[in-house]
């Protein structure tokens, strides 16, 4: 999961109240907003998995955790929102940028950042051939020796 209820009630806590309440009581069924959390997840995880693998997306680092966080709720609020016919502009006009914002990475228009070595992450670690150390976007180069280098070179 990408976000929790307790991120959506820190971020909207009015609009959560109000999209996921229950019809007879009124009060917010927290079941509602959790089942659309678990389903914004799968949705992420789809378009992302054009350009990044599950292992991948285990080491985002903070500030990605954070942005995939944000299109969580963002999803998460307008699917409870059209699930009961409770849509406005707002939730539906976050929900389009989100969308379009993981489009771009999943196309690698924009990019996540990793822990550890690989994906563009700091750290090092893990020769260059190791394939567990390089992300998915970048290129694996292997060249011989250099033949001159200065110190090759001083004896000329």
């Amino acid at each position: 999961m990408f976000a929790t209820l307790a991120d959506v009630l820190a971020r909207y806590p009015n609009e959560a109240t109000i999209l996921a309440a229950d019809e007879t009581t009124r009060e917010r069924d927290d079941a509602r907003i959790e089942a659309a959390l678990t389903d914004a997840a799968a949705e992420i995880r789809v378009i992302l998995f054009a350009r990044y693998t599950r292992a991948d997306l285990d080491r985002i680092d903070d500030d990605s955790r954070e942005a995939l966080r944000i299109y969580a709720i963002d999803i998460a609020l307008y699917r409870v929102a059209l699930a009961f016919g409770r849509g406005n502009d707002r939730v539906k006009d976050r929900y389009d940028i989100a969308i379009k914002r993981l489009e771009a990475i999943g196309a690698g228009k924009a990019s996540l950042s990793f822990d550890g070595p690989g994906g563009g992450g700091a750290g090092g670690g893990g020769s260059a051939l190791d394939p567990s150390s390089v992300g998915p976007a970048e290129a694996i180069v292997e060249a011989p020796e250099r033949l001159f280098t200065r110190e090759r070179l001083r004896g000329l």
